[in-house]
């Protein structure tokens, strides 16, 4: 009977121990599962700002692209020439690209605020200078541009087609009617004589006669 009691003293031990090692398995199991959320929830803490970061920098307006033009500056001004600048910059900056103006530049005919356009030509007039000013409107900003007033004038008699045709209001057909014209009936002596040909009215008149010569 004591080797029985013995016996089941010594199992009694190794179920003890077993029991002992399961309970301290299973609440390091809970301990250790009980972390994982946590870094479960930083990553996906972590993908959240890097997805809306992303958001953020495709959202961001795009900057207004920035190209080059070309812009002949004549006049009163230190170094006249044809410039390339960027297409955001304002007449003021092409002005101190050439050097500013001269002495005798009229500054107060010259917005220098205004924008500019490829392709463009502007003319700073000297003081007291005799010509036409042709103020073109561009969204509430003008540039003032000089036309010189003396046009080259064409000879009537000795102009060919195309040089006809830069006439006012005058086409290929009639600059044909023209020739034709001083053809069979000989030089134009005057401008009634031009009014001989069909199609030229006085108010047509009226347009060429500053732009003709018939000498």
């Amino acid at each position: 009977m004591d080797k029985i009691l013995e016996k089941v003293k010594e199992y009694w031990k190794m179920i003890v121990l077993v029991v002992c090692g399961l309970i301290a398995g299973g609440i390091f199991h809970v301990l250790t599962n009980g972390q994982k959320p946590t870094t479960n929830l930083s990553v996906e803490n972590l993908s959240s700002v890097s997805r809306q970061s992303s958001v953020s920098k495709f959202s961001e307006p795009n900057e207004k692209s920035v190209s080059k033009i070309m812009v002949d500056l004549k006049g009163a001004v230190t170094k006249p020439n044809v410039y390339q600048i960027s297409s955001d910059e304002r007449l003021v900056d092409l002005i101190k690209e050439a050097g500013g103006f001269t002495d005798q530049a009229d500054q107060k005919s010259i917005n220098l605020s205004a924008k500019l356009k490829d392709e463009e030509v502007i003319y700073v007039p000297k003081i007291g200078e005799n010509s036409s000013t042709e103020n073109t409107d561009r969204s509430a900003n003008s540039v003032t541009s000089q036309v010189s007033t003396t046009t080259e004038k064409i000879n009537i008699n000795q102009a060919d087609l195309t040089e006809l045709q830069k006439l006012t209001g005058v086409g290929q057909k009639k600059a044909q009617d023209i020739i034709d014209f001083r053809t069979k009936n000989g030089d134009f002596k005057s401008l009634e004589d031009l009014g001989k040909v069909s199609g030229f009215g006085d108010k047509t008149l009226e347009k060429l006669k500053d732009e003709l010569c018939f000498e």
